[in-house]
């Protein structure tokens, strides 16, 4: 049976600055790289064969602490990035297709990237919660329809992560794969909300810690079989 391992990235500086980062491309801090060596610990009886992530940095060095902490992870494997050959900005030296006997790929795409905040990136969010009052900063951050000022809704996050899931990632589970993904808040929120058929009444109560894996068993149906917060 195999598992999917949904990652929140470990803290950023913009978490500990308590600032609203959306798709600001923000580092982990030193307590983010701490949290994410702690959840390594944690999956390192989980053999993974297939890592997804998004394209800010706050997730990727998540997603390679994770795969490189715990050397029982990768089964001795090496974890590789791959970049997509129709990106313009990628200079194609790599020229390697991969070797999936001695690798485990890590396919990063902005369709796991975090909920776009629009106006409110970059903001304090106590300070924006002075001045717009606490339901309506909650409702910007929880709801499932609202969207904050020039920003995405949880709703129009949905629209980009759940295609992704079920055309890229649900192939690895239904071929047997064990599957990291290391994403964002808020693009894992719509990726669960999708998995535990969650109403839009329940999702603004789900709320996701940085760097505590989530571990689904999957069947090839698509049915989850169990879960576990580890």
């Amino acid at each position: 049976m195999a598992k999917l391992i949904l990652i929140r990235h470990g803290q950023s500086t913009w978490n500990a600055a308590n600032r609203f980062s959306g798709w600001v491309d923000v580092p982990l801090s030193h307590l983010g790289r701490l949290e994410a060596i702690a959840a390594a610990k944690k999956i390192r009886n989980y053999r993974i064969d297939v890592c997804f992530t998004s394209l800010l940095v706050r997730a990727i060095e998540t997603s390679a602490i994770c795969l490189t902490e715990c050397e029982k992870t990768c089964a001795g494997k090496s974890p590789v990035f791959k970049h997509n050959a129709s990106d313009h900005d990628w200079h194609g030296w790599d020229n390697y297709e991969g070797d999936k006997s001695q690798e485990i790929p890590i396919f990063m795409c902005a369709k796991l990237d975090e909920r776009y905040y629009g106006n409110l990136q970059g903001l304090n969010k106590a300070q924006t919660t002075e001045k717009f009052g606490e339901d309506m900063v909650h409702e910007w951050r929880r709801s499932f329809i609202k969207r904050p000022p020039g920003g995405e809704s949880l709703e129009d996050t949905a629209k980009r992560t759940i295609p992704f899931f079920q055309n890229r990632i649900f192939p690895h589970i239904k071929d047997g794969d064990n599957v990291l993904v290391s994403a964002h808040g808020n693009s894992l929120r719509s990726i669960i909300m999708y998995i535990d058929n969650l109403s839009i009444e329940e999702i603004p109560n789900l709320e996701l810690a940085t760097s505590v894996p989530i571990v689904y068993e999957i069947n090839q149906q698509g049915k989850v079989i169990s879960s576990v917060i580890i």
